[in-house]
């Protein structure tokens, strides 16, 4: 891949991790076996052998949220991005969370291809993680919620008017954390993990 002219660290990491996120949330969607397996199709993406939705909308869903967050990716100002099941009460079952921070301050060339190699190496794991998962139950839901670190202001452009606050019910104990893989090497580190409600609260 070619660097693109004027490209700042920042916005060749953003690039590259939006893509990929794209491609890592299909896979957490196809691995949670929500559609029918005919609704996606394989592709091979570095190198590795992913899902990619073929159903219009929620390829276009997935893509379109994921697009939206590339400004603020690249602005240091987006936490986690989570892939999201929730019960028929809205309240969360499970949670994918792929945690970053980008080192803002960073101004060296980066190697897309190191970064791609890393970045792989998640996709590998996650296709492996079906043992981790919980079943869900038949009339659940899912969605991509984006934290972020400080809020975009609302009218500054139309990708933070596409970002609205959720009213998600939270747990009121701290998650069952599960690591899935992480790294992290200058100016980029990345996490994902599961999280479950408590034993204690599950039972509610």
């Amino acid at each position: 891949m070619e660097r693109r002219q004027n490209q700042t660290p920042q916005g060749q990491i953003a690039r590259v991790l939006v893509e990929f996120l794209e491609v890592a949330i299909t896979g957490v969607v196809f691995l949670k076996g929500f559609y029918p397996s005919g609704a996606f199709e394989r592709r091979r993406y570095m190198n590795v052998v992913v899902q990619r939705a073929r159903h219009p909308q929620l390829k276009n869903y997935i893509h379109a949220t994921v697009a939206g967050l590339l400004p603020f990716v690249q602005k240091g100002m987006v936490e986690r991005v989570a892939v999201i099941f929730f019960n028929a009460d809205n309240v969360p079952l499970e949670k994918f969370v792929f945690k970053l921070a980008m080192n803002q301050a960073y101004g060296s060339e980066v190697e897309e291809v190191d970064l791609e190699f890393s970045l792989r190496s998640f996709l590998i794991k996650l296709s492996h993680s079906e043992s981790l998962c919980k079943g869900l139950p038949p009339d659940c839901r899912w969605e991509i919620t984006a934290y972020f670190r400080s809020l975009p202001e609302t009218g500054t452009s139309k990708e933070a008017d596409l970002w609205i606050p959720t009213d998600t019910k939270q747990w009121q104990q701290p998650p069952l954390i599960t690591p899935i893989k992480s790294m992290s090497c200058e100016p980029l580190c990345l996490q994902l993990y599961l999280e479950h409600p408590s034993l204690s609260e599950s039972l509610l």
